[in-house]
């Protein structure tokens, strides 16, 4: 189902086989809030016998996805690539036609990976000058850290870190439910209505 979803590419992922194992039918759970749904998910997956820790990053980014398709905050843009954003890969990302790409940075823990997902905002927001970017985390406690570090001006290029099991993530559900979400527009590096063109001097100035 993530292969044809487009959430897996190929079809032997560690990651993606265990998710369709514990939750192959993740249009049919029940749930009141984004936040219990996450949680649900998460639990159940640090209860499976095989889990892999290397693994945990991939899967906390398949529970999301999921849960915006359930949402319906589509499309979905999975390991996107922006243009003009040199070498950056972002872990899900959304094209609104108010704010132009809404970016989630998806980390199970911060630690210093907080500063990786500042600069990748930054980047962002230099072409994109309204683009809004969130670092979607489970622990708490580092979020915490990193939200004081948002209101001194120590992190500059994040909007704000969310902790997913939270209330705090319901609510940002809901805002991003009120944009409009669209394809985002075909990009033309350069555009003028001024053009010379090899046509239009050889029409002039035909060869002799």
């Amino acid at each position: 189902m993530l292969k044809e979803l487009g959430i897996v590419i190929g079809n032997d992922t560690k990651a993606g086989n265990i998710f369709e194992e514990l939750f192959h039918n993740f249009m049919e759970i029940e749930y009141e809030k984004p936040s219990e749904y996450i949680k649900l998910f998460w639990d159940k997956y640090e209860a499976y016998a095989e889990r892999n820790s290397n693994l945990n990053g991939k899967m906390f980014e398949y529970i999301l996805a999921s849960l915006c398709i359930r949402e319906n905050i589509l499309p979905i843009y999975m390991s996107a690539k922006v243009a003009f954003v040199p070498n950056v890969v972002y872990d899900l990302m959304f094209y609104s036609a108010e704010r132009g790409p809404i970016c989630w940075s998806v980390k199970t823990s911060l630690r210093e990976r907080y500063k990786q997902a500042d600069l990748e905002s930054i980047a962002l927001k230099y072409v994109h000058r309204k683009a809004l970017s969130y670092l979607i985390t489970l622990n708490e406690t580092e979020a915490k850290s990193v939200k004081r570090k948002i209101k001194t001006g120590d992190v500059i290029g994040l909007d704000d870190v969310v902790v997913a099991t939270n209330p705090e993530f319901d609510d940002l559900v809901a805002d991003l439910k009120e944009f409009k979400f669209e394809l985002p527009p075909t990009v033309k590096v350069i555009e003028s209505n001024q053009v010379v063109t090899i046509e239009k001097v050889s029409a002039l100035f035909p060869p002799a």
